[in-house]
C-alpha cells in the first residue's frame, strides 16, 4: 500500500531524477487502434488513493468484465478519475478470483489514468505489478505476450517522463520484441514510434529520423489494409511533431485515401483535423478551413464535431474574416451546450472563450461576448472540480484570471490566477505554472510590487526552461501559438529586469531571458529541441569583443552590452515598438538599389544612435574591435555594418558577428583545416535565373584555396552527399540560388535537380559516414531572405546551426554576382594567406571594405548583405 504524500513523493522524485526529470512529462502520438498504448500524456490530479487495496470485496469475474467496460466508457469521456476508479476495482476483482490476464490488463488501463492524472507514482506501481505478475508465470501465449508488451510500453513511456530516455528507448525495445513474437505488427509500429520519440529525447535525430523513414518505406510497401492506414495515421502525426510538415501532410493523405477506399471511418475525423492543422501551419488558410470542415461534417461524435469547429472558429478570428467568426459563435455556444462534463469538453469550452477573447473590441459585441466567455470559463470550472481534474481546473482559472484582467478587474484576476498557480504547483504541470505565475507577475507588476513580480516571473521562467524542448506541445490540451502565449513571457519578464538602476545580477538575468528566447524561438522553427547551450564569457576568447544585445519592447528598445571586462551595461531609447520596426523597415527599403545616400544614410544614423553611440567612450576605453550581436526581431533582417555614425560605416570601424548567444566554438581557424568544396550553379534552373559570374566565384577561391570544384550537373544532392563523406572539408561554399524564412519548408538551397531543404541540412552534413570534425566554415553566397518576412533570418540561423559549422558566411539579399566574385576573392586571400593572421570577422570587413571603395560598388546594396554567423576568429 502507497503512504506517500504529494509533497514527500515530490521530494523523492526529485533526489531521484533531479528536477529537470522530474518535471518533464511525456509527448506520444496518439493512435486510437493502440487501444490507449501511445496515449498522449497531461498532467491533471485525481485525490490520491491506494491503488491495490488489501481486502477487496469479492466479485465476480462476470461483474470484472463489466466494471473493466465501465471504466473504457468513463476513459473515452474524459472522465477520468471515475475510470481510474472502476478499474481499480476491476484489478481487485481479477485478483480475488485468480485471473492473472485479466488483472494484469486492468492495472496497464489504471497506468494510463493514473499518468494522465498525474498520479506518477500510481502509474509506476501498476506497471511494476503488471511486469511482476507477467514475469511469473511459466510461459506466455500470445495473449500474454502482447499484454507484456502493452505494459513495457507504459513503463517506457514513465521513464521517458522521469527524464530516462535511455531507459525508455531500451524498455520500448523489449517491447517491440514482445509484439514481434506475437505477431502483433500494429503494437511493433508504435513502439518504434515510441523508440524514435526517445531519440529525438536524447538529441539524436538522425536515428529518430532513420527509424521514422524505415517505417514509412516499410508501410509504403504494403497492400491497402485498416493497418495501414492506421499506421500511416499514426507515422503522419509523428512526423508532423518533429517538423516535417509536408511529409506529415502526404502520409496523412495517404491514410485518408486508403480509409475512404476501404470505407474505414474510426478517427478520420483526427485525420482531418490533423492535415488542416499542418496547412495552418504552411500558412495555406483556405485549404485548412476546407479541412476543418470536412472534419466537421464527418465528426461522429459532438465532441469531434465541436473541436473542428472550434478550429474554424480561431482560424477565422486569425485571418480576420469576423462575419464568419461571428456566425459561428451561436452554434458554438449551442452545441458545447449539449456535451457532457469532460476533459476534452472542459478544454473545449476553455478554447471557446479563449478565442472570443480575441476578438477585435467593438461595443455593440464585446460586452456580450466577453460575458459568454465568463460563463463558459464558469462552467469550465465548475466541471473540472466535479470530475476532481486539477489541470483542467488550472488551465480555465488561468485563462478566466486573464478574462477578469482584460476587463481591469484587478483584484479578481489575480486571485484567480493565484488559484490557478497553486493548483499547477501542486501537480508539478510546468507548463500551467508557465502561464499563471506570468500572469500573477503580470497583475504583480502592474500594482507596483516589482519584487514580488520578478519572483513570479522567475517562477514562470523556470518553468519554460525545464520544458525546453517540450514547448512546441505544451499547449496540446488549450490552443496557444507561440507568438502569443510563451514569447511573451520571456519579453515581459525582461521589461521588468532592465529598469532603471539595474543590478549587474538583473543585467545578467535579462540577458540569459532574451538568449533562452533566441533559443526556444529556433526550437520552434525546427519543431524540435536542437541546441545544448554552453555559454562562454566572452573575453575568455577574444579580449577585444564586445557582446550587444538590442532588444526590442513593447514600449522601448534595450541594449544590453557586455564588455571584454566581464560588465554589463545598459541604455535605452522610448520608443513603441511598432515605430522602431517601421524605422528598420525603411531603413531596410533605403538600402537596396535605386536610393541614394541621402535616402539611407539618416535613416542608418538614427538606428546607429540607438545601439552604438551610447556606448562608443567604452568601447575605445576597452579597446574593442569586434562587435557580435545578438539580434532581435526585424533587427535580424538587417546588415549591422551599414549603421552610420555620420561620417563612417560601422564595417569600416569594427569587425561585426552575429550569434544567435553565447553558443561559441573558441578554437580559431586552422590555416591546415581550409580544404574547400565548392559546389554552384551558373544556368538558370527551376524558374531561379542564371548566375553567370558564379564560374568567376568558383575559379577564384579555386585560385586562393585547395578547392575540389562541383558546378551544375555535377552540383546534385547525391554527389554532394557524396563528397562530403569522402573527405574532411573545412570550408564548404555554396554559390547557388537560396532562400532564408521563418518557414522551414520555405528555406531551402537550390541544386541542379531539386531543393535542399534546412530540415536535410543536419542529415547531409552529419551523416553516420562522416567524421566527428565540424565544417570551419560554411559560405552561402547567392542566398536571399523572403520578401516581407519579419523573421526569415531564423532560415538563415537554421541552415548554420543544422549544418554544424562553426561559422557561416552568408548573404541576407542576393547580390550581383560578379562583385560577389570580388568580395569572395579578397576575403579568401585576407583569410588564407595574411601574414597577419586575420580573424574570419576582419577578413570579411577588409573585403567588405575593398568593395566599398570600388566606384561601382561602393552602394550598400553590393557590399552590405554579407553577415558572419558564429564564430569570429
Amino acid at each position: 500500500m502507497i503512504d506517500l504524500s504529494r509533497q514527500k513523493l515530490s521530494r523523492w522524485m526529485r533526489s531521484q531524477f533531479g528536477d529537470r526529470g522530474f518535471r518533464l512529462f511525456v509527448r506520444l502520438t496518439g493512435l486510437a487502434a493502440l487501444a490507449a498504448l501511445l496515449v498522449g500524456v497531461g498532467i491533471p490530479a485525481m485525490a490520491t488513493s491506494d491503488l491495490l487495496a488489501s481486502d477487496p470485496p469479492a466479485v465476480r469475474s462476470f461483474d470484472a468484465d463489466s466494471i473493466l467496460q465501465q471504466g473504457k466508457q468513463a476513459y473515452q469521456t474524459g472522465r477520468l478519475a471515475e475510470a481510474a476508479a472502476l478499474w481499480q476495482q476491476a484489478a481487485e476483482a481479477y485478483q480475488q478470483s485468480g485471473d492473472t490476464f485479466n488483472q494484469v490488463r486492468a492495472l496497464n488501463y489504471l497506468s494510463v489514468v493514473a499518468r494522465d492524472l498525474g498520479e506518477w507514482e500510481n502509474a509506476q506501481v501498476a506497471i511494476e505489478r503488471s511486469l511482476d505478475l507477467l514475469h511469473n508465470q511459466p510461459q506466455l501465449d500470445t495473449r500474454g505476450t502482447i499484454l507484456l508488451a502493452q505494459a513495457l510500453n507504459h513503463r517506457g513511456s514513465w521513464e521517458l517522463a522521469m527524464g530516462q530516455s535511455e531507459a525508455a528507448l531500451s524498455t520500448w525495445q523489449q517491447a517491440e520484441a514482445a509484439y514481434d513474437r506475437a505477431g502483433n505488427e500494429i503494437g511493433k509500429l508504435g513502439s518504434q514510434i515510441n523508440q524514435a520519440q526517445a531519440l529525438q529525447a536524447l538529441g539524436q535525430y538522425r536515428r529518430s529520423r532513420a527509424i521514422l523513414t524505415r517505417m514509412t518505406q516499410d508501410l509504403q510497401s504494403q497492400p491497402d489494409s485498416t493497418l495501414k492506414a492506421d499506421g500511416l495515421r499514426s507515422l503522419g502525426r509523428a512526423l508532423q511533431t518533429v517538423g516535417n510538415l509536408l511529409e506529415a501532410k502526404a502520409v496523412l493523405e495517404q491514410s485518408w485515401a486508403i480509409s475512404g477506399r476501404l470505407g474505414i471511418t474510426t478517427d478520420t475525423g483526427a485525420t482531418l483535423l490533423n492535415l488542416g492543422n499542418i496547412a495552418r501551419e504552411l500558412q495555406q488558410y483556405d485549404v485548412a478551413l476546407d479541412y476543418y470542415r470536412e472534419a466537421a461534417a464527418r465528426g461522429g461524435t459532438e465532441m469531434a464535431i465541436a473541436q473542428a469547429e472550434l478550429n474554424e472558429f480561431s482560424l477565422s478570428i486569425a485571418t480576420g474574416a469576423f462575419e464568419r467568426t461571428f456566425a459561428l459563435v451561436s452554434p458554438l455556444q449551442s452545441r458545447l451546450s449539449q456535451l457532457q462534463p469532460s476533459r476534452d469538453a472542459i478544454y473545449a469550452r476553455v478554447n471557446f472563450a479563449a478565442s472570443l477573447m480575441q476578438l477585435p473590441e467593438n461595443p455593440n459585441n464585446n460586452p456580450r461576448l466577453l460575458k459568454l466567455a465568463a460563463e463558459q470559463l464558469a462552467t469550465a470550472v465548475g466541471d473540472a472540480r466535479q470530475l476532481r481534474d486539477s489541470r483542467a481546473e488550472a488551465s480555465a482559472l488561468t485563462e478566466l484570471g486573464k478574462l477578469y484582467i482584460q476587463t481591469q478587474q484587478w483584484q479578481e484576476g489575480k486571485a484567480a490566477t493565484e488559484k490557478a498557480l497553486q493548483i499547477a504547483q501542486a501537480i508539478d504541470a510546468d507548463d500551467a505554472i508557465a502561464r499563471s505565475a506570468s500572469q500573477l507577475g503580470y497583475v504583480l507588476a502592474k500594482g507596483g510590487d516589482r519584487a514580488a513580480a520578478l519572483a513570479a516571473y522567475a517562477t514562470s521562467f523556470e518553468s519554460l526552461q525545464s520544458l525546453r524542448g517540450d514547448t512546441i506541445a505544451i499547449s496540446s490540451d488549450v490552443q496557444f501559438a507561440f507568438k502569443d502565449s510563451i514569447e511573451p513571457i520571456y519579453r515581459e519578464y525582461t521589461s521588468l529586469l532592465l529598469q532603471a538602476g539595474a543590478t549587474q545580477a538583473e543585467l545578467k538575468q535579462a540577458r540569459d531571458v532574451i538568449e533562452a528566447l533566441q533559443l526556444v524561438e529556433l526550437d520552434n522553427f525546427f519543431q524540435e529541441a536542437c541546441l545544448e547551450t554552453r555559454p562562454v564569457q566572452i573575453d575568455t576568447i577574444d579580449p577585444h569583443a564586445a557582446v550587444l544585445h538590442p532588444i526590442i519592447l513593447n514600449d522601448r528598445l534595450e541594449v544590453i552590452l557586455s564588455l571584454p571586462d566581464g560588465s554589463l551595461q545598459h541604455y535605452s531609447t522610448s520608443l513603441p515598438s511598432d515605430r522602431v520596426e517601421n524605422i528598420l523597415q525603411q531603413l531596410s527599403s533605403a538600402i537596396y538599389l535605386g536610393y541614394s545616400k541621402d535616402k539611407h544614410q539618416p535613416v542608418a544614423q538614427q538606428v546607429y544612435d540607438w545601439l552604438i553611440r551610447p556606448a562608443k567612450t567604452e568601447l575605445e576605453n576597452q579597446q574593442v574591435k569586434t562587435l557580435v550581436f545578438v539580434l532581435d526581431g526585424f533587427l535580424r533582417n538587417l546588415p549591422m555594418g551599414v549603421l552610420y555614425d555620420g561620417r563612417q560605416y560601422l564595417v569600416e570601424q569594427y569587425g561585426i558577428a552575429l550569434s544567435p548567444g553565447l553558443q561559441l566554438f573558441p578554437e580559431a581557424l586552422e590555416k591546415s583545416q581550409l580544404k574547400t568544396l565548392a559546389v554552384g550553379l551558373t544556368e538558370a534552373r527551376q524558374g531561379f535565373t542564371a548566375l553567370p559570374g558564379v564560374a568567376v566565384e568558383l575559379e577564384k577561391i579555386a585560385e586562393e584555396v585547395d578547392a575540389q570544384v562541383s558546378i551544375n550537373r555535377q552540383f546534385t544532392r547525391e554527389r554532394f552527399q557524396e563528397q562530403l563523406d569522402a573527405k574532411d572539408f573545412g570550408i564548404v561554399h555554396l554559390a547557388t540560388h537560396g532562400q532564408f524564412s521563418s518557414n522551414p519548408e520555405e528555406t531551402f538551397l537550390l541544386t541542379w535537380e531539386d531543393k535542399i531543404k534546412v530540415h536535410d541540412f543536419d542529415r547531409l552534413f552529419n551523416s553516420p559516414e562522416r567524421s566527428d570534425r565540424p565544417v570551419e566554415l560554411l559560405v552561402l553566397s547567392a542566398c536571399q531572405t523572403a520578401a516581407g518576412d519579419r523573421r526569415a533570418a531564423l532560415g538563415l540561423a537554421g541552415f548554420a546551426l543544422r549544418s554544424g559549422a562553426r561559422s557561416t558566411l552568408a548573404t541576407l539579399w542576393s547580390v550581383s554576382d560578379r562583385s560577389t566574385a570580388d568580395l569572395m576573392a579578397t576575403f579568401y586571400d585576407r583569410l588564407v594567406r595574411s601574414d597577419a593572421k586575420l580573424s574570419k570577422a576582419e577578413s570579411l570587413r577588409q573585403a567588405q571594405i575593398q568593395l566599398l571603395k570600388d566606384p561601382r560598388y561602393n552602394h550598400p546594396f553590393f557590399w552590405a548583405p554579407f553577415v558572419l554567423v558564429g564564430n569570429w576568429l
